[in-house]
């Protein structure tokens, strides 16, 4: 149960779906039709999130299905796309149609392309009916092709091969780099400085680094690879900034309002889940937010920071990337697709991050051990999603979410919205 799947959608369509129960009964009354293939070895969806989709379907009046397309990043969603495939034995007895023979100049160049790819390159319109009368006549052929939007982040690095790491057969190369090939021998030694590897535990080192620190040419560095001395491997890096190796501040002391108010709000955790931080503009309720946010974290659990725009978080990421540094994730729409997945994907392992930063559509992303959601600036109408489904309030949806986790909700600002100030007056909410 959640881990994406590939189901079949009439005879030529494929979509990507997403687990939800596991049963033993068959169904009745109409074919069932195989699972084409499983994409994922672990879920990418939790139980909570689950559960939290259940309830924004519901009381958003969606489907499922609007939820799972605002909720997961783009590179975890696999599209079926028609992929035009040249057929070299095709021969015309006549003189084809400019358009048709267009199209089969294009493929004859590149035999495999999809039709939105043809369309663009050939500048014909309405191209389906052109790619119509080619697969009548069996000049082309059609075909369905998953296409995955996420390819992991790699890069090339060096190491000796299994012969050249042999102390006796290293003197080898060395003695015949010498005479045949300084420039490759220099290169091995600068390799064999960056990487330690006489050691026990040689340190990795990509062949970008290397071929700078020596200045030596792509060719140089081939003509080890030939001799079986080097070889290339891909690894995958991330692409998330890593703040880690910012050194951390303490935390400013809080003044005696603040530590007032601090302390309130600790109180009407004790008996209510939410709690409305009221105080007027740059009276200070971040250096608030940051002191409950190390309670938390002190405490082994998770936060999310909800702010109302992506403007604002570029303002607050210093602010808290100070005392929290690596501890600290972003994560906002406007992030390239390929680092929303990595994201997403560290948040289901055991080293997420402690504190999560974002916009309204940050309440999708998975947390194993939410312990505080923050909701910086609740008035503002910017939380609510219009256009498309689901036409959810992050405010509210986040509240139910700390909700299914058993976490507190903490609402800050210095406007209080009608429908909070009224839970706040009326004791349903700390004040």
């Amino acid at each position: 149960i959640g881990c994406r799947v590939v189901v079949p959608f009439g005879r030529k369509k494929y979509y990507t779906a997403i687990v939800q129960n596991i049963h033993y009964s068959a169904p009745a009354g109409y074919e069932v039709k195989e699972v084409s293939a499983l994409l994922d070895a672990h879920p990418i969806l939790l139980p909570e999130q689950f559960r939290f989709w259940d309830w924004l379907a519901d009381y958003y009046l969606c489907t499922r299905g609007d939820v799972y397309k605002a909720a997961l990043p783009s590179g975890l969603k696999l599209e079926s796309e028609t992929i035009v495939e040249y057929n070299p034995d095709f021969e015309s007895d006549v003189q084809l149609p400019e358009k048709e023979q267009k199209i089969l100049n294009l493929l004859a160049a590149e035999p495999e392309q999809c039709i939105t790819k043809l369309e663009k390159e050939s500048g014909i319109r309405n191209i389906l009916s052109v790619i119509k009368s080619l697969l009548d006549k069996e000049a082309v052929f059609v075909k369905e092709e998953l296409k995955r939007t996420y390819k992991p982040k790699t890069e090339t690095r060096v190491r000796l091969t299994e012969a050249a790491g042999n102390e006796h057969r290293l003197h080898f190369f060395f003695d015949e780099l010498q005479r045949r090939a300084p420039k490759q021998l220099d290169l091995l030694m600068k390799y064999i400085e960056l990487s330690a590897c006489l050691g026990k535990t040689p340190k990795e080192v990509t062949k970008k680094e290397l071929l700078q620190r020596t200045s030596a040419t792509p060719a140089v560095f081939n003509g080890l690879v030939e001799r079986g001395v080097f070889e290339v491997y891909q690894q995958e890096i991330g692409r998330l900034n890593a703040a880690a190796a910012r050194t951390t501040l303490p935390l400013n002391p809080l003044n005696g309002h603040q530590q007032r108010a601090y302390d309130s709000i600790v109180e009407s955790f004790r008996t209510k889940n939410v709690c409305l931080l009221h105080g007027v503009t740059s009276s200070g309720k971040t250096e608030i937010y940051i002191h409950l946010i190390e309670k938390v974290i002190r405490q082994g659990k998770q936060v999310l920071y909800l702010l109302p725009e992506i403007a604002l978080t570029t303002q607050i990421t210093e602010r808290l990337q100070r005392v929290f540094g690596s501890r600290l994730g972003i994560y906002h729409s406007k992030f390239p697709d390929a680092e929303q997945v990595e994201i997403w994907q560290k948040q289901l392992s055991d080293s997420g991050y402690d504190i999560i930063l974002g916009v309204r559509s940050s309440v999708f992303l998975p947390f194993r051990k939410l312990g505080l959601v923050i909701v910086d600036e609740e008035h503002e109408n910017t939380y609510k999603q219009q256009d498309p489904a689901p036409r959810y309030h992050a405010r509210n949806a986040a509240t139910v979410l700390a909700a299914l986790y058993g976490a507190k909700t903490l609402l800050g600002t210095a406007t209080p919205s009608i429908e909070t100030w009224h839970n706040a007056m009326s004791g349903k909410y700390g004040l």
